[in-house]
């Protein structure tokens, strides 16, 4: 492999791929099923994964030392393969380009967008020490049928119980991820919510938000379909994974994997009643 290669590689390595994919791909699924045009899926897609790679790569940049002091030899930063100022740099293009993005689409979108960004980058640079850090997951996620809904060819707000399901999540998804790190963010003065409760007590937020996601992608859309009923099923099985989980292995990253597809299960529970989601 050629040192460009080896750059590109550590350059993905440090853009949190797993997250980043599994957002922009439920973004993009509730496009689809709430009838947006394919050129504004595309523009919405690409805008998604724009937001995320720069809140990914602004993570890893900002958090190089306390990822090294961390022995976290999972990161690209830490094992030396890219600095943290060319990622910073990515981190920076890419925010430019997902806000180009979302200018296409509209004032309404753009401004949207820019909050959502807004969050993630604020958590980053210092929320996710404080009690403020778990509403950035609830606004970043929370806004994201809301990004759907106004990407139209006439904006429109998003039907509120999208929206709370999208914050639960995220709420789930800020509890569950920092678990495995909680000892070593501790270290740091990070004193997030999650931090304060433990690893078994937030572990069991996580799973209360997700099952409440669960009830409202279940309940909200009004008309039951085959398609909603095996999105709740999926959501209900992530649950007792979810359980499991957490008795056996609080501290562990698989319960944000549990959250993650769980986030898309709530998408296929959307999809039974297409353009639910738009009030």
């Amino acid at each position: 492999m050629g040192p460009m290669m080896r750059r590109v590689r550590a350059a993905l390595g440090a853009a949190h791929a797993g997250p980043t994919a599994v957002v922009t791909l439920v973004t993009v699924l509730l496009a689809v099923v709430s009838g947006l045009e394919p050129w504004r899926v595309v523009v919405v897609g690409l805008m998604m994964a724009a937001n995320q790679l720069s809140i990914g790569w602004s993570n890893d940049a900002l958090d190089a030392a306390r990822d090294a002091d961390a022995a976290r030899d999972d990161k690209p930063v830490v094992r030396g393969e890219v600095s943290p100022r060319t990622i910073m740099a990515l981190a920076v293009g890419a925010a430019l380009t997902a806000v180009a993005l979302s200018l296409l689409l509209g004032p309404a979108l753009a401004v949207a967008h820019l909050v959502a960004l807004a969050s993630g980058w604020l958590y980053n640079a210092g929320l996710k020490r404080t009690l403020l850090a778990t509403l950035c997951y609830i606004v970043g996620f929370g806004l994201i049928p809301l990004l759907v809904t106004l990407a139209r060819d006439e904006p429109r707000p998003a039907a509120w119980w999208a929206v709370a399901l999208g914050g639960m999540l995220g709420l789930a998804a800020h509890f569950a991820n920092v678990l495995p790190d909680l000892e070593a963010d501790r270290r740091h003065g990070i004193r997030a919510l999650p931090h304060r409760l433990g690893a078994r007590r937030a572990g069991a937020v996580a799973l209360v938000a997700l099952a409440v996601a669960g009830v409202l992608g279940a309940v909200g859309p009004g008309a039951a379909t085959p398609v909603t009923i095996v999105g709740a099923a999926a959501t209900v099985a992530l649950l007792v994974v979810g359980l499991v989980v957490l008795v056996r292995a609080p501290a562990s990253r698989a319960l944000f994997r549990v959250i993650m597809l769980a986030a898309v299960a709530a998408v296929v529970t959307l999809a039974g009643a297409a353009g639910s989601i738009v009030v």
